[in-house]
Formats: C-alpha cells, sequence, structure tokens
C-alpha cells in the first residue's frame, strides 16, 4: 500500500469520527442546552424587576372585602406608581392568588421588591394599625377618630358603646363607657369589627384593675370606673405629676364629707368650651349632670381620657386634711390648697387680683 493510500484511508477516518460527534443525540442535547439557557434568561429578565426594583414610597395598601384585582391595581398605582404597581400585579396574576379572601390592610416599605409585596398582599398577614389615645375631651371624637383608622363607620362603634348587656362584662355602662378608654396606643387589624376593637382596647383597662388595684380603690371608696373619672378631672386640674395625689385625696375628702365637688373642668366639659379661664357665675347654672357645682358626687362619667399613670397616683396618695383649692396668683400652673374656708377665701382672693391685674376676664 502507498504512502497516499495510507493518508487518504486515515483522513476519511477523522472525517468519520468527527460525524460521529454530530450525531442525533448530540444535536438534541446542543438544543435542549440552548432552550435552557433562553429560559433562564428570559426568567432572569423577568425576575430582576421583581427582585430588585423597589416600592418608591411606604404605603397602606387596603384590600376590601370581596376585593378584585382592578381594585387592588388602583391602590398600588395611587400609591407607587403604574410601573410598579404593574409589576406587582403580574406576580399575583402568575400566582392565581384570590383575592377575595385577603380582606385587610398590608403595609409595604420604600424599597420592598415586587415579589415581597405581592407574596405580602397574597398571605393574608395583616399589618396592625396603631391607634393613639391621648387626652381626648370629646367621646363622640374619639369614635371618630378610631373608626376612620378602622373598616367601620362611626355609628356601628356607638351602637356597640351603647349596648349594655356588652358593657356589661367589664363592668361600665352606656354612661361611663368612655373609662375604657385609657390613654395608650393600640394595634388592632383594619378589619376588626367594633366589638373587637372595644375588647382589644379594654385590655389594657381589665390588666390594671387587678385585685390589688381594685382592693386599693375599694379603700378609698371607689369603683374601678369611679376612679377613672376622678382621674380625668385630676389631669384636667394640672400637668404636674407631683400636684396630682393632692388634688385626688382633696376631692375623696370632699366627697367623704358629702361635699359637691366644685370642680371648674365639669363646668367646661359641661359648657363644651375649654377657652374659658375665668369661671363666673353665669357658667356655673348650665344644667348639665356634668357641673358638679350643682350635683354633689362625681359626674356620671369621665371629662377625657386619662393614663394609668394617673390612676397610680391616686391609688397610692397619701392622706390629707385638704378640701379647697386655688390656682397660684403667679399662674405657675400649680395650686394653693386650705383646709378651711376663710383659708381658701384668702388664696382666692390673690387668684382674682392677679387675674384682673392681667386683664383676664
Amino acid at each position: 500500500m502507498t504512502n497516499e493510500s495510507r493518508t487518504s484511508r486515515a483522513s476519511r477516518n477523522r472525517d468519520n469520527q468527527h460525524s460521529a460527534r454530530h450525531t442525533p443525540a448530540s444535536r438534541r442535547m446542543l438544543v435542549l442546552m440552548l432552550v435552557m439557557a433562553l429560559l433562564i434568561g428570559a426568567f432572569l429578565f423577568m425576575l430582576y424587576p421583581a427582585v430588585m426594583v423597589g416600592a418608591p414610597d411606604t404605603a397602606t395598601i387596603r384590600i376590601p372585602k370581596n376585593g378584585s384585582e382592578m381594585q387592588l391595581r388602583d391602590s398600588l398605582t395611587k400609591y407607587f406608581g403604574d410601573s410598579y404597581a404593574s409589576k406587582v400585579m403580574r406576580l399575583v396574576n402568575f400566582k392565581k392568588a384570590d383575592l377575595s379572601n385577603r380582606y385587610g390592610a398590608y403595609k409595604i416599605e420604600e424599597g420592598t421588591n415586587a415579589l415581597t409585596a405581592m407574596r405580602k398582599l397574597t398571605s393574608g398577614g395583616q399589618t396592625p394599625v396603631r391607634i393613639t389615645i391621648n387626652g381626648f375631651r370629646s367621646f363622640p371624637i374619639l369614635i371618630d377618630r378610631i373608626s376612620r383608622r378602622l373598616d367601620f363607620p362611626a355609628d356601628s362603634l356607638q351602637a356597640v358603646l351603647q349596648d349594655s348587656v356588652f358593657l356589661s362584662q367589664f363592668g361600665v355602662t352606656p354612661s361611663n363607657a368612655m373609662v375604657l378608654f385609657l390613654d395608650d396606643t393600640y394595634e388592632l387589624y383594619w378589619t376588626a369589627t367594633p366589638r373587637e376593637a372595644v375588647e382589644k382596647i379594654a385590655r389594657s383597662y381589665k390588666f390594671f384593675w387587678d385585685a390589688d388595684n381594685r382592693t386599693r380603690a375599694a379603700m378609698l371608696g371607689l369603683l374601678p370606673a369611679q376612679a377613672v373619672t376622678l382621674a380625668s378631672i385630676v389631669d384636667e386640674e394640672t400637668n404636674n405629676v407631683e400636684e396630682k395625689p393632692t388634688i385626688a385625696r382633696l376631692y375623696i375628702n370632699r366627697l367623704h364629707k358629702g361635699m359637691k365637688l366644685q370642680a371648674d373642668p365639669t363646668v367646661r366639659f359641661a359648657l363644651s368650651d375649654y377657652s374659658i379661664r375665668r369661671i363666673k357665675k353665669e357658667h356655673l347654672q348650665v344644667n348639665s349632670p356634668y357641673n358638679t357645682y350643682l350635683h354633689a358626687g362625681l359626674p356620671p362619667g369621665p371629662i377625657r381620657t386619662t393614663s394609668t399613670a394617673t390612676l397610680y397616683n391616686i391609688l397610692h396618695s397619701e392622706p390629707n386634711d385638704y378640701l379647697y383649692m386655688c390656682a397660684k396668683e403667679d399662674f405657675s400652673g400649680t395650686h394653693n390648697f386650705a383646709s378651711t374656708f376663710a383659708e381658701h377665701q384668702q388664696n382666692a382672693m390673690r387668684y382674682r387680683a392677679a387675674l384682673d391685674a392681667r386683664g383676664i376676664k
């Protein structure tokens, strides 16, 4: 065999080996790898905006009862814009989430990516609503504020607070139901019913009035609701924490002696006018059960919301023999206290002279 023949045969063998590497099986593998690469690329192309693009702001998205995709999209667009809303809704549709049973409020923090937002909105894990109660002087306004933060109208909450059977579990009545709303910050779900809202807020009231504090109140001749009413008057009398126990004991002394409280804040409450700085005779004639110049004993209910701190000051107050008090003539916000009416008259004269000198009428 010549060298040329041997060279030709070797070349043919190499060609055959090269052809063997391109069998149908190998071609299918190449196609499969190409398809997978395209799928991975497409997935990453879709995933990038879902995980890398965050919400431009912080907002709470509310899904109403039997909510629809259109309602959710509108809410997302309102707070975050159409681009972010589209990304979230694309994922919601991909998951085929049923929004009709996702009634609730969901807080989306600034920077939250679309995938996380979708998971939150479709999981049912609501974000609690924080409601702060602090020195409300009007029960109707307090009821309105609470109802505006939750998904029910004010009149439905008002109806619950007029339900004497429901309120009896807390030892209160419709006339003094405001005692349940102690100053604090409460977390409730937006979907809470009026009853659930009251029950949640009333837990602080029930927790405070344990056996020890009930006993302390009884030793002062007070029921828990009466102690809260007294605390509301004390809070209106002064912002000075050190004076609050003294003022509370003064009023308790008057109650024990059968004297009218004659508390100026109750007159302002009865008149719904807190701008009055100088209580006059015509003010004292207001026909209201809250006017403690006309009616003996405590008023029917609180004249404002109060705190557990003030209640603690009352329950742990030291006895005194004071029966009268008058604002100090230096307008420091504190008071002169007296055990006799004659001493009180001297204090009152100095205060009236100070008012006259400043032209306060």
